[in-house]
């Protein structure tokens, strides 16, 4: 509490309770200092006491005006005292009880006089910063920020310069906060030991802004000024999540150096995000072999090796993965949600292996690890799938139709699980059925619209397929797997090729490098008779996803331009890929 504050305020408050201030009257007197034999006199003492006295009943009454809720009669007797004392305390909490009261210009003009009273104070101008910010006074900023970057010392000034985008993370004008910092770095674009921050500062700013080519522009030349420093590989990660894949040389030059492994980490996940499958699963293994007790990579690498059917590989992969996030050194027996999301991946990806190999035994009892009740789902699937592959397909329809429904997510949960069951069980006109009531219920799910229309695919409704994906599209532009679906739909049916290709360009070129969209793609310019082209898309998109469907066309393709032996061997390999 701030009264204790006020006590120490006080120089040489009395012992005793005092009585209400009066100015001192007593005649003047004078006592000779046994050290120095200086004279001071008795009224100067009674002065000073009094004004100390002052200070106390201020601050008391501030506090208890400021706990009785009447925060603007605390913050005149706060500041008022602030300003006679000069204690930074008091105007520090004279800003806090503004800032309480959601008064923010109340609480500006309290650290801007705390400025005023102590210039050379960095807490004072880091609070006008703050709330000039949260005021959104973007333009009155910049001095203060160059205040602040002046008063840091030059080896802290990189790290002080990264946290400038935190600054106006809430800003609503990015424009200007992207303006104002450009005009208060511009002495710090060039010397080598503040470049790579500032460039990297000024472009996540404009990424933020919407500019990614200035952010791009500002990455390379962070990274050319210090192809070393971290943080221009970590905006070119963030463009590159953002599909713009310019930026990926600045990513893997600096990779090539002694780079942190976390940063390997995220460039793992982008290309994973990015469905480049066997780049990130290198990545990934470079991790394990850097850090092979650090866990995550290895659960990532056993994902993507099962993925693509290496699953001896992947096995080993999730074993190690539970060795290490389950072993002693982890401290707590309770792990984190983040961890425990984790057990349950491993746990679901195990029990597919073994139900693969017609393990059931020991597929359950990986299974049963799983205490996760919100991952109940998924394991009831696994549970379900079991049952079909035994010949009890009614028995695992019961099992999930028995899931909880408590929530709005676990219904569409529970919806999601039903319908893959019944779909990869044949029952499609089920599967189709169930989305049309649950379609009637929310119109605008696009996502079960999407689902629809591929049931009616296999239906055999081709109309109705375009009708729904057509209303996809329209909701939801960005949706690259309706483009596909409905493109390859047109070439597979060898009508309207044209417009197929161009529905397929536009999916890849919402998800560049899909190997799946490449497929779609190579498959519409076979049907317009461009085999030979055909052809060099399959094996590029088979190469990057060994895939049963995509080796299907690649052999077909390879067949009509007489490549019989290699066609076969394709579909060899298809065919152990997947025998179904």
């Amino acid at each position: 509490m701030l009264a204790i504050v006020a006590l120490s305020a006080c120089a040489q408050s009395p012992s005793k309770a005092a009585p209400p201030v009066k100015a001192p009257v007593s005649a003047p007197t004078k006592s000779i200092s046994k050290t120095s034999g200086t004279a001071i006199s008795e009224s100067a003492d009674a002065s000073a006491s009094a004004l100390d006295r002052l200070l106390f009943y201020e601050i008391l009454l501030g506090e208890l005006n400021a706990q009785d809720g009447e925060p603007g009669a605390a913050y005149s007797l706060l500041l008022d005292a602030a300003r006679r004392s000069n204690d930074s305390r008091l105007f520090k909490r004279t800003v806090e009880v503004a800032l309480r009261a959601r008064q923010g210009e109340s609480a500006l003009q309290a650290a801007q006089a705390w400025q005023k009273a102590l210039p050379n104070s960095r807490e004072a101008n880091s609070f006008i910063l703050q709330v000039l910010v949260g005021l959104n006074r973007l333009g009155e900023t910049a001095e203060p920020l160059k205040r602040e970057l002046a008063a840091t010392p030059p080896g802290d000034r990189p790290a002080l310069i990264a946290t400038i985008p935190r600054f106006f993370a809430r800003a609503t004008d990015k424009k200007l906060a992207l303006s104002v910092t450009e005009q208060v770095l511009a002495d710090y674009f060039k010397p080598a030991e503040v470049g790579a921050a500032s460039w990297t500062t000024l472009g996540r700013l404009r990424f933020d802004a919407g500019d990614m080519d200035g952010a791009l522009d500002a990455a390379q030349k962070g990274h050319e000024l210090a192809p070393k420093a971290e943080g221009p590989a970590l905006l070119a990660l963030a463009l590159l999540n953002g599909k713009e894949m310019r930026a990926e040389k600045i990513v893997k030059e600096y990779l090539a150096g002694t780079p942190r492994f976390e940063v390997r980490m995220d460039y793992a996940r982008v290309l994973m995000d990015a469905q480049r499958y066997p780049e990130s699963a290198a990545q990934f293994n470079l991790i394990t072999v850097e850090k092979p007790d650090y866990s995550p990579p290895w659960l990532a690498l056993g994902l993507l090796q099962v993925q693509d059917d290496q699953v001896d590989k992947g096995e080993l992969s999730l074993k190690r993965y539970l060795e290490l996030a389950t072993g002693p050194q982890l401290g707590p027996s309770d792990p984190d949600e983040t961890q425990a999301s984790g057990l349950t991946q491993a746990y679901l990806l195990l029990a597919q292996i073994a139900e693969q190999r017609k393990d059931f035994v020991q597929a359950e009892k990986w299974l049963a690890k799983i205490e996760n009740s919100e991952e109940l789902v998924r394991a009831q699937m696994r549970r379900a799938s079991m049952l079909a592959k035994q010949g009890k397909v009614s028995q695992g329809r019961t099992l999930l139709e028995g899931l909880p429904e408590r929530t709005p997510e676990e219904s569409r949960a529970k919806l999601s699980a039903m319908v893959q069951f019944l779909r990869e069980n044949k029952e499609n006109r089920k599967a189709y059925d169930l989305l049309t009531d649950a379609l009637k219920r929310d119109p605008k799910d696009f996502d079960l619209m999407y689902d629809q229309a591929m049931l009616a695919d296999k239906l055999g409704q081709p109309d109705e397929m375009e009708r729904l994906l057509r209303n996809v599209i329209t909701a939801k532009p960005d949706f690259q797997h309706a483009y596909n679906a409905l493109g390859y739909s047109l070439a597979d049916r060898n009508v309207r090729l044209p417009e197929a290709k161009k529905l397929i360009q536009k999916a890849l070129e919402l998800s560049p490098g899909d190997p799946f969209i490449s497929d779609s793609l190579a498959w519409a310019e076979f049907r317009m008779g461009n085999k030979t082209e055909a052809q060099r898309i399959l094996q590029i998109a088979f190469k990057q996803k060994p895939d049963a469907e995509i080796a299907a066309h690649l052999g077909e393709v390879l067949w009509s331009l007489g490549k019989k032996d290699e066609a076969v061997s394709v579909w060899r390999e298809g065919m152990q890929i997947n025998p179904e």
